[in-house]
């Protein structure tokens, strides 16, 4: 198992994707970092809690197979390539996962509420009918 960090700018953000490695497998994370980071803070960021959680975040995220680069790419080294396709379908996976569950969390607080809501309504109706 190794992993990898790699800085890049998407075209608005500076972005640092972390892949791990693994038995043919690549999971990966991601952090936005917004303006261009200096080496120090780099190093900062490399020896804080940020970069742990984004390594938890890549040992969660679901592993895609790795795949091959394509024949032109053969002779680049991974510096020159940058993030792989294997690393966006992971994160892309992340993401599409993340949404499930946020859907499923939001429809059980949805539900939660409206039950709230309607438990209200019957104890205020009630209240009005003991005349009180």
């Amino acid at each position: 198992m190794h992993g990898v960090f790699t800085l890049y700018h998407d075209g608005r953000f500076w972005v640092g994707v972390y892949e791990i490695h693994e038995d043919g497998l690549v999971r990966a994370a991601r952090h936005i970092f917004g303006s261009e980071p200096n080496n120090a803070e780099l190093a900062a960021f490399a020896a804080g809690r940020d970069f742990v959680r984004l390594a938890d975040d890549a040992r969660k995220a679901p592993p895609v197979p790795q795949s091959e680069h394509p024949k032109r790419l053969a002779k680049k080294t991974h510096d020159e390539v940058g993030i792989g396709t294997a690393a966006q379908r992971a994160l892309r996976d992340a993401a599409t996962e993340r949404a499930a569950e946020n859907k499923a969390a939001r429809k059980r607080r949805a539900a939660a509420e409206a039950t709230r809501r309607r438990a209200l309504a019957r104890a205020k109706s009630r209240a009005k009918h003991r005349g009180h």
